[in-house]
């Protein structure tokens, strides 16, 4: 006992294996914050910083309750400081979104939509592998949007699980949160209203759901993404759009 308080009085003494130590084990500590915590690179207002931001969205997006350990997710709290980081630095000429989401917790997936939208700086967003759910108005939500050919998008009717309170005023509740996910993306893209109700409410695609899948050309086809392509594309139009900004 007295030699491990020996060794534990040595390491506070010297700073030997902390992990604000910096090179002290071998590892950058910033490396070792995202490991250990999970937060992502928030672009700061050195002159040096690239002019794009690139924003990833990925696994599920988590909300007021924290997702199971096993999942991957993507945390409001996170994306947040990042966009408002991205207006306020100077250095940021444009924001670069990435998305492959299985969707998530409805608030959190639409205040996020909603802050991207408001975004004075040009914003592209790029759909690989799937925008599913309230993954849908995040992937309208910039100014030009892209979806790669095999990647799906999957719109269905809100739904919640556990216990619910068996009244009308919960199902009044159920239709008021719809109609604010579907108000934002028609104002963010070219779908009309008939056209996403009717694949809202479709019941021949999904085996034991209501709802439509939307693959590549066909997110297009119904104007809800603005163009099939992948990275490179995306970049170029997102250095379009600052040409123009500047021009401006």
């Amino acid at each position: 006992m007295s030699q491990y308080r020996l060794r534990l009085k040595n390491t506070e003494d010297t700073g030997e294996n902390s992990p604000k130590h910096e090179g002290g084990n071998g590892e950058n500590p910033e490396l070792s914050n995202i490991n250990a915590l999970g937060t992502q690179n928030i672009p700061t207002t050195d002159p040096v910083d690239q002019k794009i931001h690139t924003l990833t969205i990925i696994g599920h997006i988590e909300g007021h309750t924290v997702a199971p350990p096993q999942n991957k997710a993507t945390k409001y709290e996170h994306i947040i400081p990042q966009l408002i980081a991205v207006e306020e630095n100077p250095n940021i000429e444009g924001l670069l979104v990435i998305l492959n989401t299985v969707g998530g917790d409805v608030e959190a997936g639409l205040a996020i939509s909603e802050l991207l939208h408001s975004l004075s700086k040009p914003k592209v967003t790029l759909v690989l592998g799937g925008s599913h759910s309230i993954g849908v108005p995040l992937a309208t939500s910039g100014d030009y949007s892209f979806i790669a050919p095999t990647a799906t998008m999957t719109i269905h009717p809100i739904r919640m699980t556990g216990l619910v309170i068996g009244v009308p005023q919960t199902f009044k509740y159920f239709a008021k949160m719809q109609d604010r996910i579907t108000d934002f993306i028609i104002r963010t893209s070219g779908i009309s209203k008939e056209t996403l109700m009717s694949l809202i409410s479709s019941t021949d695609e999904l085996a034991n759901d209501v709802g439509s899948i939307l693959i590549g050309e066909e997110a297009v086809k119904y104007k809800l993404i603005d163009e099939v392509g992948g990275l490179n594309k995306a970049m170029q139009k997102l250095q379009e759009l600052i040409q123009q900004r500047k021009e401006n």
